[in-house]
């Protein structure tokens, strides 16, 4: 059975940039009702319980019909947001060897926040914003990409190293339709320690 990660901190923890109440609901309704309905989808498929959520949404083409549509959508929600929790974290500075590392693949790192911000921004609908790396990629691995509603890059074949939820659940009790201030406050509580923690896995496949 899949369960409901711990947050690992407050619900008042990142204010007054995402507020206690957001996080909560978000945490403890949204994301246990992904979990929820997960588990549900799997109560057919004994073998298919054992493998981890990350392990089903990797490659859809291998679950049964009859629960694809579920597991691609609960299964893609439990595994982002059990990866948004720990990417959250107030006054995390990210390290000059990383900060190499963007300012290599995006020409510095005020024009990759104004590129990761442009593409949040530009999102129709509900969805994620993701800087990936893509391994296969020789020329360029690292990228910028937006995903509807819960798809994940892994079915891509990529990496998620960051990723900001970009559903109004995420943010509109405290900033409604203004969705790129949440954006830009979304910088303020990047923890960067997890986003290079992603890359050294990525790089060690």
């Amino acid at each position: 059975m899949h369960t409901l990660p711990n947050l690992g901190y407050e619900y008042n923890a990142l204010e007054p940039y995402i507020d206690e109440q957001t996080m909560r609901i978000h945490h403890t309704k949204h994301h246990q009702t992904y979990v929820d309905k997960l588990n549900a989808a799997l109560e057919k498929y004994p073998e298919l319980q054992k493998k981890s959520a990350e392990e089903l949404i990797k490659d859809l083409s291998k679950i049964p019909e009859d629960i694809q549509t579920a597991v691609r959508n609960h299964g893609g929600g439990h595994v982002n947001h059990s990866m948004f929790w720990k990417l959250l974290k107030k006054d995390v500075k990210i390290s000059d060897e990383f900060l190499k590392i963007i300012e290599d693949n995006f020409g510095g790192f005020d024009k990759f926040k104004e590129m990761f911000s442009k593409s949040a921004n530009s999102l129709f609908g509900s969805g994620w914003c993701w800087l990936v790396f893509d391994k296969e990629d020789k020329d360029e691995s690292f990228k910028i990409m937006n995903a509807q509603n819960q798809d994940n890059p892994i079915t891509q074949g990529m990496v998620p190293l960051l990723g900001i939820d970009l559903w109004e659940h995420a943010y509109y009790l405290k900033y409604q339709n203004r969705r790129a201030e949440y954006v830009t406050n979304f910088f303020n509580v990047i923890n960067w320690q997890q986003v290079e923690e992603n890359y050294r896995e990525a790089i060690k496949t």
